[in-house]
């Protein structure tokens, strides 16, 4: 019995959550299932029920999003009227965290800075996204030191390819010498 529901355990886990019903993961029972809402991706704090809908569309969106999109959803952003200043800087964030190397310092700095004061359902997600993008941070900052020690290497082989060079050439000419009479 205790390999069995290990079992099916092992399989829920592993298959995510499609396995389990719809009321399961929610805490509800059937009959207790809210009404369809109809949500967007502009993340807000404001509508309980679409929260995180919004907010991972919005992450989504901003992950497959070019420069020209950050650029038009930061201005975008900016212009929002309404919004407090934890929505509109966590919005910035989830917009910079997908921009350059140089963009991911200040969406870190800003998930630090506000992610407490989003709602509790939403802190979770924000606190994964900051830890997943300080994941990105250190591993760009370890290319960088490879790419150094790289540059190192490279310019070390260099120097002791002319050494080699240089006593090849010194050993060459004692040979001659030695061969001659």
């Amino acid at each position: 019995m205790k390999k069995l529901l290990a079992m099916g355990g092992l399989a829920a886990l592993l298959g995510g959550c499609e396995l389990l019903p719809e009321h399961a993961m929610l805490g509800t029972e059937p009959e207790e299932a809210p009404e369809t809402v109809a949500c967007t991706a502009e993340p807000t704090f404001a509508d309980e029920a679409c929260l995180l809908h919004n907010w991972v569309a919005f992450g989504l969106t901003s992950q497959r999003g070019d420069g020209e999109w950050r650029r038009q959803a930061l201005m975008d952003i900016e212009a929002a009227a309404g919004r407090s200043e934890a929505e509109r800087e966590l919005a910035r964030a989830v917009a910079l965290a997908w921009g350059s190397e140089r963009e991911w310092r200040e969406a870190a700095t800003i998930y630090q800075e506000y992610t407490a004061a989003a709602p509790e359902d939403l802190q979770p997600l924000l606190r994964y996204w900051r830890n997943e993008l300080e994941g990105r941070r250190s591993l760009a900052g370890h290319r960088d030191n490879a790419r150094g020690q790289l540059a190192n290497l490279q310019r070390e082989n260099a120097e002791l390819s002319e050494k080699l060079e240089a006593l090849t050439a010194i050993e060459q000419n004692m040979n001659l010498r030695q061969q001659s009479p």
